[in-house]
């Protein structure tokens, strides 16, 4: 039988947070891996969609799922989420919202309970791995770590891909909390992906990762960490695609048969990776 933490001053070795857990694409791989779960999510439609998934889980209390937004507390007791067809897009930041309106996916307005990510911490724990991607609202869930007296050994958050002043913003907090090494994870590759990796047991199995993935964690992720000063650095050459083939480039607004141009063209460079893609900023002390 599975048992959470009740208390915010101990690192708890077998725990993770999934703060955004969607269709419970990143869930089940924390599952597989034997970890206890705490899940938030705020689109009740797939509240009901992961309780049907991980019934078993649930029944034996391996997995927790918390429904709702996260949200500061001047917000309310609810919250507007943007519902957005395209799933992944739900958010309760309205300029996002608009974002998505303008790339042809509008959104559809909600009123969902707030989640005190704090409380949530105060009750849980500190978790062994934080994983956080709720569209808008990840820098409140880092704000809230400064609550607790320990820290998670891992952290992730989906990283600011149009403003660099915002991007520094989020690395510099991340090093405020003493997270002193950093990893630029490209997202866009994950799907599909295969790795070997280990279950809490010891046990060693192989997992393909499902769409919308966060995919591996820790020391699974195949990329050297990185100072500060480096992954700073990283991020400059990071834009500097952003710029070109991001969501506010010209790129976006040329006919496709020119994108198939340029993108063929650029996968021929040096540069080979996803174009442009997004990134997750991973964390450890």
């Amino acid at each position: 039988m599975h048992s959470f933490c009740q208390t915010s001053f101990r690192l708890e070795s077998n725990l993770i947070y999934d703060l955004g857990l969607h269709k419970g694409e990143d869930t089940a791989f924390y599952l597989r891996k034997g970890y206890n779960v705490i899940a938030v999510e705020a689109n009740p439609e797939l509240v009901v969609h992961c309780k049907d998934r991980f019934r078993d889980e649930l029944e034996r209390g391996q997995l927790r799922i918390i429904e709702g937004a996260i949200a500061p507390a001047s917000a309310g007791d609810t919250i507007t989420l943007f519902r957005n067809r395209k799933s992944v897009w739900s958010t309760i930041d309205e300029r996002w919202a608009e974002r998505n309106a303008k790339l042809g996916e509008p959104s559809q307005r909600i009123e969902v309970p707030r989640v005190d990510v704090g409380d949530v911490y105060h009750t849980f724990g500190v978790p062994f791995y934080l994983k956080i991607d709720v569209e808008g609202a990840d820098r409140i869930a880092l704000e809230e770590l400064k609550i607790l007296e320990a820290r998670p050994q891992y952290v992730s958050i989906e990283s600011e891909k149009v403003d660099f002043s915002n991007l520094l913003e989020e690395l510099e907090l991340l090093l405020a909390l003493g997270f002193r090494k950093f990893k630029a994870v490209q997202q866009q590759e994950i799907p599909g992906r295969k790795i070997k990796t280990k279950s809490l047991d010891g046990a060693e199995f192989e997992y393909v990762f499902e769409e919308n993935a966060t995919g591996p964690f820790g020391e699974d992720i195949p990329q050297p960490w990185l100072t500060f000063d480096e992954v700073v650095e990283e991020y400059e050459r990071i834009f500097t695609r952003y710029r070109h083939f991001g969501d506010n480039s010209e790129f976006n607004n040329m006919p496709w048969y020119l994108q198939e141009v340029i993108t063929t063209l650029y996968s021929r460079g040096a540069y080979r990776g996803p174009l442009p893609g997004w990134h997750d900023t991973h964390a450890t002390l």
